[in-house]
């Protein structure tokens, strides 16, 4: 890879750590064992894997390591879903993981402006619908 193109995968790493952190915030306040360094690190590993994949392999094997990426992230999320008598726990913040893989995935084959609505988008659902959630469920039967 050329030094330009390097410079431009650095550029691609820092928005892809920037819009993850803007999600694992959200997961932070609410407490959450998968937080804002969590999320970070997925949405960089995920960007710098992609770019990998579409610079140095710009073949075949480039869907091949996209789709392994999608497969190890559907591990790190189950391993945060765990199931207790009142029920199963952390299924948004697996899902939130998931979204920040996609995020750093698309931030690195260079659709900045879909990852940056996707980001928008991910953190109305954790953040305004949660509000929306606890109203429905503090209404009376």
């Amino acid at each position: 890879m050329s030094l330009e193109q390097q410079f431009v995968g650095v550029l691609e790493l820092l928005l892809a750590m920037t819009l993850s952190m803007v999600i694992g915030l959200n997961r932070e306040r609410r407490d959450k064992d998968a937080g804002l360094r969590t999320h970070m690190l997925v949405g960089l590993g995920a960007c710098l894997f992609t770019v990998l994949a579409a610079r140095a392999f710009p073949t075949d094997s480039a869907s091949r390591i996209i789709a392994n990426i999608i497969t190890g992230i559907g591990f790190l999320g189950a391993g945060i879903i765990y199931q207790t008598k009142d029920g199963t726990r952390d299924l948004t913040t697996a899902a939130s993981i998931w979204a920040t893989a996609a995020i750093g995935m698309v931030v690195g084959i260079g659709a900045w402006f879909m990852a940056m609505c996707a980001t928008l988008l991910v953190w109305v659902t954790l953040e305004i619908f949660w509000y929306l959630r606890n109203l429905i469920k503090s209404e009376p039967s």
